[in-house]
C-alpha cells in the first residue's frame, strides 16, 4: 500500500447515499478521505482491516449524503428576514426592501449578513452557495474565511448603487473579484446580471463577451412572474426568454432562475439550449410568484437545480427544507403522486446543483476523487423513526437540526462540538447590532 493512498480520515455511518449512482443506499460501509479528497467506498470491515491506524469516526445512527448546494441565495439579506412580509413580488421590492437596501447596505452589511447566512447554511448542511448581491468582494471573503465554497456573483443592475455607478463600473468592480478568486480552491465568480427587467441589451452583450472569455457561469431571475412577463411584451414587444434568446444569453452557462412562467416552446428552446434552471419553490410560494412546473422540465432532461432564494423571501435559508418543499409542491401541482421522487429531489440539491454551477467534477456526490464536500445526518429522530427507507426519511421526515457533521475538502466546519471556523454568539450579536440600527431609524 502506497503512502499517497492511505486515508487520513475514515467515516462510518449507518447508510451512505452517494448521490451517483442513482438511487443507491450502501450499508455497512465507510467513506475513506485522503487530503481533503474522496479516496473510495470500502466495506467497514475491509477497511479496518486495511487501515487499522487512520482516525474513524462512528456514525451508527446517521447517513451520509453530500454537501448540500444553495444554488441561488441573496446571503447579505438574512439582516432582512421578516422586515416585510405578505405582499406581492413587486411590492415587495419596490416599496420596502430597495428603500431598505438604499438606506443601509455597505460593506459591514454584507460582511454580517453573509456571516449570519453560513452560519445558518453550515449548520443545515449546505457546503456550497451561489450568491447574487451587492460586494461581491465582501461575500467572497467571508466564504473562504468560513471554509464554505461559494460562487460571488458578480452583480450588474442599469441602476447606480452603493456598489457601482453604472455598467462600466459593475463590470470592472466584479473583474476585480474574478481575478482574485480565479484559483481558490473554494470561491469562485459567475456574473450575476439581477433581471431581465434591470439590465440592458448593451450589458447583456458584454457579459456573455465577457463569460465566454472567462468561461463563467451567467445567474440571472427571470420568467419570475406573470406581470413580469406581461410587462416585457407592454414595453419591448418579447416574452424576456425570446429577448435574451435574440441577444445570445441562452447557453449552457446561463443558470435560469425561478422560471415559473413557461410555455411548451419556451421549455423545449431550455433544453435545446442546455440551461439550467434553478427552483426556489418556498421564495415563489411565499411571494405568490408562481410555480415552476418541474415535471416537463425534467421530462424533457433539463438540469433542474435548487436555491432558497434570500432569507428576506423564504425566510430561511434551509435546504433539507427545499428539496422537500419542492417535492411536495412538484406532486400537488402536478396531480401526480410519482413526480419529483425522493432520490430526483435529493439530486437537484446535490449534483444538479452542481452541474448548474459547472463544478460536478469537484462536488455534488461522494464520487472517489471527488472533493470530500459530506454532510451527516441523524435519523435516529423519533420523527424519522423506524427507517424502513432511509432515502425518504431523509427527504420527507429529517429537519436540520438533525444535522450532526459537515465537511467541506474534507475539513470539518461543523460536528459534536459545534461550529469549528466560526463564533456563533458574535456573529448572531453584530445582526442583532443591525437590527437595533434599523428599528432605531426606520427608512
Amino acid at each position: 500500500m502506497t503512502q499517497a493512498s492511505q486515508p487520513d480520515l475514515i467515516i462510518a455511518p449507518r447508510w451512505i447515499i452517494p448521490v451517483e449512482p442513482a438511487l443507491t443506499v450502501l450499508t455497512e460501509h465507510a467513506l475513506l478521505v485522503s487530503n481533503g479528497r474522496i479516496l473510495g467506498l470500502e466495506k467497514c470491515a475491509a477497511a479496518r482491516h486495511n487501515y487499522p491506524d487512520t482516525t474513524w469516526i462512528e456514525r451508527p445512527n446517521h447517513v451520509l449524503i453530500p454537501g448540500l448546494i444553495n444554488a441561488h441565495t441573496h446571503a447579505a439579506m438574512s439582516l432582512l428576514r421578516g422586515y416585510a412580509d405578505d405582499m406581492s413580488l413587486e411590492s415587495w421590492l419596490s416599496e420596502h426592501i430597495w428603500p431598505a437596501e438604499q438606506q443601509w447596505v455597505s460593506r459591514e452589511f454584507v460582511r454580517d449578513g453573509t456571516d449570519l447566512a453560513i452560519l445558518e447554511m453550515i449548520r443545515g448542511g449546505t457546503t456550497c452557495f451561489q450568491d447574487m448581491y451587492f460586494f461581491p468582494d465582501e461575500v467572497a471573503a467571508v466564504a473562504a474565511e468560513r471554509g464554505i465554497r461559494a460562487l460571488a456573483g458578480m452583480i450588474v443592475l442599469n441602476a447606480p448603487t452603493v456598489w457601482a455607478a453604472d455598467t462600466d463600473e459593475y463590470l470592472a468592480r466584479g473583474l476585480v473579484v474574478h481575478d482574485r478568486y480565479r484559483d481558490h480552491p473554494l470561491v469562485d465568480t459567475s456574473f450575476a446580471p439581477h433581471a431581465p427587467y434591470t439590465v440592458d441589451d448593451d450589458a447583456f452583450k458584454r457579459i456573455i463577451t465577457l463569460a465566454n472569455q472567462l468561461d463563467v457561469n451567467i445567474h440571472i431571475h427571470v420568467h419570475e412572474t406573470a406581470n413580469e412577463i406581461q410587462n416585457a411584451l407592454d414595453t419591448t414587444g418579447m416574452r424576456p426568454l425570446a429577448r435574451l434568446e435574440k441577444l445570445g444569453l441562452l447557453s449552457p452557462q446561463l443558470n435560469a432562475v425561478h422560471m415559473t412562467q413557461l410555455d411548451t416552446e419556451e421549455i423545449e428552446l431550455l433544453a435545446a439550449r442546455g440551461i439550467s434552471v434553478v427552483h426556489c419553490p418556498e421564495s415563489n410560494m411565499k411571494l405568490a410568484s408562481g410555480i415552476c412546473s418541474l415535471e416537463p422540465l425534467i421530462a424533457a432532461g433539463i438540469n433542474v437545480a435548487l436555491g432558497t432564494d434570500g432569507a428576506a423571501s423564504n425566510n430561511d435559508l434551509d435546504m433539507l427544507g427545499e428539496l422537500r418543499s419542492a417535492a411536495l409542491l412538484a406532486k400537488v401541482h402536478s396531480g401526480n403522486a410519482a413526480t419529483l421522487p425522493a432520490n430526483v429531489a435529493l439530486e437537484m440539491a446535490t449534483i444538479n446543483g452542481a452541474r448548474a454551477l459547472g463544478i460536478a467534477n469537484e462536488t455534488g456526490s461522494l464520487v472517489t476523487g471527488k472533493s470530500a464536500d459530506m454532510v451527516c445526518v441523524d435519523l435516529s429522530a423519533p420523527s424519522c423513526q423506524p427507517v424502513h427507507n432511509p432515502l425518504s426519511q431523509l427527504v420527507y421526515s429529517a429537519q436540520r437540526d438533525q444535522v450532526s457533521d459537515v465537511w467541506v475538502a474534507g475539513r470539518q466546519l461543523y460536528g459534536e462540538n459545534g461550529f469549528t471556523t466560526m463564533n456563533a454568539t458574535e456573529i448572531l450579536e453584530r445582526a442583532n447590532a443591525w437590527l437595533n440600527r434599523m428599528q432605531d431609524n426606520p427608512s
